[in-house]
Parts: C-alpha cells; structure tokens; sequence
C-alpha cells in the first residue's frame, strides 16, 4: 500500500509542474495589457516602462517564469496588479468559499444519486425508473449557471423566500454555514451547482445496481434467504470504489467550474474571483487562481486513487 501511494505521489509531481507551464503560458498569450488599466490617460511611455519593471513584466518569459515558480514553491502567488493585496490570501480565502459550497453539493448529490439509482435500478422499466431517469436527464442537460437564474427569479425576485446574491448579511469574513441568516445565501449556489453531479451520478449508479442486481451471486444470496436490504448493501458495497471515482471527479467539476454559477449569484468563490481577475487583466491574480483551481483537481483525483486503491486491491495489482 505505502509503495503504491509513493509511486502515485512520485508520478503526480511532473503533472503539477506541468499545470504550472500550462498555467503560467496561458495567461502570457491571453490579449490584453494589465499595466495599461493602471496607467493614466496622460502616462508617459516612461511611466509605463517603470510600472512594467516594477512587476517584472519587462523580463523574457523564460526569466519570468522561472522568478515566479520559484515564489509559488514557498507559498508567495505575488502581489496582484489591481489592490496591490497578496493573491495567496486573496485566492485561499476565494477557495474556501468555493469548496465548502462544491463539498456540500456533492455530498448532497451523493445521497440523493445513491437513493435514486437503487430505487430505479430496483424498479426499472417501471413509473418510478421513468421519472428518475427524467430528472436524471434534466440535470445533465441544463447548464447550472441558467438554472441559478431560474432560481433567482423564482425564490429571490417572485416569491422573496431567498436573497439573490452575496454571501450573508454580514459579509464572507463572518460566514457561518450554521446560522440560518447566512446559510440560506447559499442555499441557491448549492442547488444549482449539485443538480448536474446528481443527474450523472444517478444514472451511474443505476447502471452499475442493475447490472450487479442480474449476477449469479445476487440470485444465491436471495436463494439463501436474505432479506432485499442486505442485498442493497452487498450492490453497494461493489460499486463503492465505481462511487469513490464518481465522487472525486464530480467534486474536482465543481470546484473548477463554478465560474458561471458564481457570477450569477456573486459569491466570493474562485469563480468569481477568476472572472474579476479575467475582467482586470489582473495576470498574478489569473495566474495564482488558476494554478491552485488546477492543483486541487490534480490533488482530488490523488487522493481518489489512493483511496480506490484501499478499498479495491486490484487496482494496486494492475
């Protein structure tokens, strides 16, 4: 077990460095010029040369890559362009507030897809199997950032049960997810940003209990008298490492693409934070959002292998 998780964790560190040239080369060839929106109508071409200098934004990309590598290596993302404010802190308080809405919402999947996918795979061809199915389709096919606005209109505007933006009447720094007031601002985010890891993880787990309830063992322990629960936690038990992937990926989707969502209801995630530093040409800010938006994906799926791997020796074997 502990060569395995070293041999994956050895493997994983090209991958990140890898992320880091992809993240720094994507920005660089993004249009626009960050100095200029800093720059007064009445600048100097001078003026404009000290700002570029003063950002190390006048050094090749080579030299520019290499300065900031090695400042993201001790944890410093820089100083972003726009408030002149440590991106590190500005990114990680961004990411907590992202993740802890992505955890909430597929765990909420989780459940929901779990109990939908016995119930149809248990009744399948019949009422019950054709409405899963439905909303199962409903959730793949509608974008989250349009069902936000539905909502939006629905319980924010028309029926007034939910406020529309923002993150708690208090503001993000004095959050409480416990306290009614503030969480029901992110009631709405949660419901939108689940609905999509609900539909696909439904219909997964469908197809995985229906082709395990037709097995040959299924049929002996039913023959031997156990009861329909114990047979549900035998199929559940089979596709639990299926499940553990499913739960990883969905997590790492949500995580990396909250950007609309987050828009929409102004929550001061990486979502939003990304569009902002988009909007800005805010290039430390895109760079240091990015790079860790991408690490924690790269990191997720990690840490689901690993735990794939405990739960299904088999893998470790192939």
């Amino acid at each position: 077990m502990w060569l395995y998780a070293a041999r994956r964790i050895v493997l994983t560190i090209p991958i990140l460095l890898g992320v880091t040239i992809i993240c720094f080369a994507l920005v660089q060839i993004a249009p626009g010029d960050p100095i200029q929106n800093l720059l007064s109508p009445t600048a100097s071409a001078a003026d404009a040369a000290r700002l570029r200098a003063a950002y190390g934004l006048d050094q090749p990309l080579v030299v520019q890559y290499v300065i900031w590598l090695g400042k993201v290596l001790v944890g410093n993302l820089g100083l972003s362009i726009a408030n002149n404010a440590p991106v590190a802190g500005q990114v990680l308080h961004a990411f907590l507030n992202t993740l802890v809405i992505a955890l909430i919402s597929v765990v909420l999947a989780f459940v929901v897809s779990t109990i939908f996918g016995v119930l149809a795979a248990y009744r399948s061809g019949r009422l019950a199997d054709r409405v899963i199915t439905a909303v199962a389709v409903f959730g793949i096919s509608v974008p989250p950032f349009w069902l936000g606005v539905i909502l939006v209109i629905l319980f924010a505007v028309n029926l007034s049960w939910l406020p529309a933006t923002g993150m708690g009447a208090s503001g993000s720094e004095s959050f409480d997810y416990l306290h009614w007031d503030d969480f029901k601002f992110a009631i709405m985010p949660i419901v939108a940003l689940a609905l999509p890891p609900l539909g696909i993880m439904t219909r997964t787990t469908r197809a995985a209990v229906a082709e395990i309830l037709n097995q040959d063992f299924v049929q002996t322990l039913r023959a031997k008298g156990l009861s329909e629960r114990a047979v549900i936690v035998h199929a559940l038990r089979n596709i639990l490492p299926q499940a553990v992937a499913m739960l990883g990926l969905q997590l790492g989707y949500l995580i990396g693409g909250s950007v609309l969502v987050e828009t929409v209801f102004t929550w001061p995630g990486t979502g939003y934070l990304l569009n902002k530093a988009v909007l800005t040409r805010d290039i430390p800010l895109l760079q240091g959002t990015i790079l860790v938006l991408a690490t924690a994906f790269v990191l997720i799926n990690l840490a689901v292998d690993l735990v794939q791997s405990t739960i299904d020796p088999r893998i470790k074997r192939s």
